[in-house]
């Protein structure tokens, strides 16, 4: 199989396992994307939502994630 192929298949596998969690797990992660440093600005005709320290968390997790990965590969 071609590298793509693979990397495709374990993208998706990961994106229904993370679909599971949340769905199962959804109320107990309700504190994600109202973290302080969230910019949300809300008006009568305007909602903007920043979700900054959201995806800064994210980004950590995730690099962590694939130091390990890479680490044992």
């Amino acid at each position: 199989m071609h590298p793509i192929g693979k990397i495709l298949i374990i993208a998706g596998i990961l994106i229904v396992i993370a679909g599971i969690v949340v769905y199962f797990a959804g109320d107990k992660l309700s504190w994600l994307g109202r973290l302080p440093g969230d910019i949300r600005i809300e008006k009568e005709n305007v909602k903007f939502y920043f979700p900054i320290t959201t995806m800064i968390l994210a980004s950590v997790v995730l690099s962590a994630i694939i130091a390990i990965i890479k680490k044992f590969l």
